[in-house]
């Protein structure tokens, strides 16, 4: 019986190691993937087809999505912080609310979540299956850099694109707000948006965008990372795609919070 447990034990200690190393090994391999991006930019007007391509892919087909998502966000934010202002009759603040939860945290973080859904995914599922099918190698056997041909315009297509999405999240979600102050907590739309512009500072709006700009880099780079990485077939293209949109969740957490602290904490 103790026999079981101590390997129970050095077992549970070694996938924890395992798993930590795994880790490291995939911070170590994004940030130098980052680096090679950041190299072959250099390239941006010769690739500027698949860059518009991806763009397209990242921006169009994730519209409807997005404008659905930004509406009720703003909604929800502007009734649960309505009823909760509405008994002290200082509900015609909820337009300042609004604007400062959007353009400093839930705008950027919320198109990040759609676009690591719909788009991430998306890169690391293609990636990976060109690995798995040796597409990757041909490619380095006929000189051509997989990461210039298939990873920069990716990442440079989505942290365009997220900020670009970012400011579009921004208007809706007060568009949204506007309409659930006007006919569920009685805040005309002239007060609401004079609100709106009292409280839209130039602080929260590039803290904003800078997160997307940085989460775009984020959520591209560690999903191509992880379509490179891929192995064992379908099998392994699967378990890329989770993880590639697992971690790139965890960063958005992680780095925003980091992000606001910077800029923000004393």
């Amino acid at each position: 019986m103790i026999e079981k447990i101590k390997h129970a034990v050095i077992n549970f200690i070694s996938n924890i190691g395992a798993n930590t190393l795994n880790i490291i090994e995939m911070m170590g391999y994004c940030m130098l993937l980052f680096l090679e991006v950041a190299y072959y930019s250099k390239a941006l007007f010769e690739k500027r087809r698949e860059i518009l391509k991806q763009m397209y892919y990242a921006g169009v087909k994730t519209f409807i999505v997005v404008t659905i998502v930004a509406l009720f966000t703003g909604m929800i934010l502007a009734l649960q912080t309505g009823l909760e202002l509405k008994p002290y009759q200082q509900q015609v603040l909820v337009g300042n609310i609004i604007i400062a939860t959007l353009t400093r945290e839930m705008a950027p973080f919320v198109t990040a979540i759609i676009l690591i859904a719909a788009v991430g995914s998306t890169m690391a599922a293609e990636i990976g299956t060109m690995t798995v099918s040796e597409e990757i190698d041909a490619l380095e056997m006929m000189a051509i850099s997989p990461v210039k041909f298939l990873v920069m315009p990716r990442v440079i297509a989505l942290a365009i694109i997220l900020p670009v999405a970012t400011i579009y999240t921004n208007l809706l979600g007060s568009i949204g707000g506007g309409i659930v102050a006007y006919f569920q907590l009685d805040v005309s739309f002239d007060v609401y948006y004079t609100h709106i512009l009292d409280s839209l500072h130039f602080k929260a709006t590039y803290v904003g965008l800078l997160k997307a700009l940085v989460f775009g880099i984020m959520v591209s780079t560690i999903s191509c990372a992880n379509g490179l990485k891929a192995t064992n077939g379908a099998l392994g293209v699967g378990k890329a795609t989770r993880n590639s949109v697992v971690s790139s969740f965890l960063m958005v957490l992680i780095v925003g919070y980091y992000i606001t602290a910077l800029f923000y904490g004393k």
